[in-house]
């Protein structure tokens, strides 16, 4: 098996015995027992492995999440090598469609290093972070004009927006894309993600990597598991019981998606899931900028002359503005689409083609709305890729997806934003009823 290929059936024995037992993953033509290791990005890794009876390369994956680690390498050498698999997942027709997509994927990111596209942009990340600063800066200015109502609905709106645009800086460091120096990505995350957002850099990565080994796959991508509050799939409201007070909450999700779940989403982060995260984990560090948010925030609006209450109000109301913003534009990228089940393996460039949606490629309005991930389908094929060239690349990704009969799915942004609500309201309505036909 070639570089980044998709495998080929070999003769030498995955297993002896047990197999049942065992957790293998093949990755560069090479099975690794996998059994007994702790990854150390966390569970994602059980996504990827077999009992070894069948194999099913994990290469592409492998790469793209590592391409910038070199422990990665080092761990993997000190996995317990099987050998070659014996046997394949997939049929010789289903393999050989799949090694073909792999050789072309592999050439195109060739292509894209010898171009110098994995590469950072030193002035490309001083304006993102100088971006930022200045949004909160006129946030608070305007702030500071205590009992003007214009001027105070403008400061939470633009710091609701200086939030939200903390929230899609955060995830290229987490990505490791911004910088490309690991250890300095994961420092500029912790405090874009905990000064800007009052939350958990570390927690973020462990889930985010989930749902990028598996986009919208059932019991696998991470951000398929919204309830109590939504449903974006009728295999998910077969979950709700009919008549039940959350099955009413759903019927009406597609009107309190986007002003009420979205900053209650936020306010479990902030309040719960994220705080208990960085307190089992020990991370000081997140909890440092964390702080010093609650703390600025406290002193900024004390020294305008406003109340703690006053102060507690217009805190809720712009982070209330900041959850809205972010999370209803990542779901116009994945959420009204259709799911994989947990048994299907679908090829990495599968997953970008079939569970992912570009958004107003040609609007630089929209890039600059999305932080440049309106190119979802680039993102998912190249997480590590700076995303600021994601629109350098994303001809040559249609190229790819046409040659290999899969639909390149972009939107305008008025429709991407129609289908994710109708589907809100379609499953809402049906979450009753779906759960009633499930049982």
């Amino acid at each position: 098996m070639g570089r980044g290929g998709e495998g080929q059936v070999n003769s030498v024995q995955v297993a002896q015995g047990g197999a049942g037992t065992r957790k293998t993953i093949l990755i560069e033509g090479e099975v690794y027992d996998v059994t007994n290791f702790r990854h150390p990005g966390g569970s994602i890794i059980k996504f990827l492995t077999t009992d070894g009876t069948e194999a099913v390369d994990a290469t592409n994956a492998f790469r793209e999440f590592h391409c910038r680690s070199g422990k990665a390498e080092k761990y993997l050498k000190s996995l317990p090598k099987l050998g070659a698999p014996s046997k394949m997942k997939f049929d010789a027709k289903e393999q050989a469609r799949r090694d073909a997509i792999t050789r072309d994927y592999v050439k195109l990111r060739e292509e894209m290093v010898a171009e110098g596209l994995f590469k950072p942009a030193p002035l490309h990340i001083v304006y993102r972070f100088a971006e930022i600063a200045a949004l909160f800066a006129a946030s608070f200015y305007l702030f500071s004009m205590r009992g003007n109502v214009f001027a105070t609905l403008a400061a939470i709106a633009v710091g609701g927006i200086a939030q939200g645009r903390c929230g899609w800086l955060m995830h290229e460091c987490g990505h490791f894309s911004m910088t490309g120096y690991i250890p300095l990505d994961v420092r500029l995350q912790e405090l874009v993600y905990g000064v800007g957002c009052s939350m958990s850099a570390s927690w973020w990565r462990v889930q985010h990597s989930k749902h990028h080994a598996t986009p919208q796959k059932l019991k696998h991508d991470v951000d398929l598991d919204t309830l109590p509050l939504v449903a974006f799939n009728e295999k998910i409201a077969a979950k709700v019981r009919p008549g039940s007070f959350q099955a009413k909450w759903l019927s009406a999700q597609a009107y309190i998606f986007a002003p009420v779940s979205c900053f209650l989403v936020g306010l479990f982060w902030t309040l719960f899931l994220h705080p208990r995260h960085m307190l089992r984990t020990s991370h000081f560090a997140e909890m440092a900028a964390v702080a010093v948010r609650v703390v600025g925030w406290a002193a900024l609006m004390h020294s305008f002359g406003y109340s703690g209450s006053d102060s507690f109000g217009l805190y809720m109301a712009t982070f209330g503005f900041g959850c809205t913003y972010i999370f209803t534009n990542f779901a116009v990228s994945h959420t009204h689409l259709d799911v994989t089940e947990p048994d299907e393996f679908l090829h990495w460039v599968e997953y970008a083609a079939l569970h992912t949606t570009n958004v107003s490629n040609d609007s630089w309005f929209i890039t600059w709305w999305m932080s440049y991930l309106n190119f979802q389908i680039e993102h998912h094929l190249f997480p590590s890729l700076p995303q600021l060239n994601a629109p350098r690349v994303a001809p040559r990704v249609r190229a790819l997806f046409e040659k290999h009969g899969m639909a390149y799915d972009e939107r305008p942004y008025p429709t991407a934003l129609g289908d994710t609500f109708a589907n809100l309201h379609a499953v809402g309505q049906n979450a009753g009823q779906a759960a009633a036909k499930a049982a």
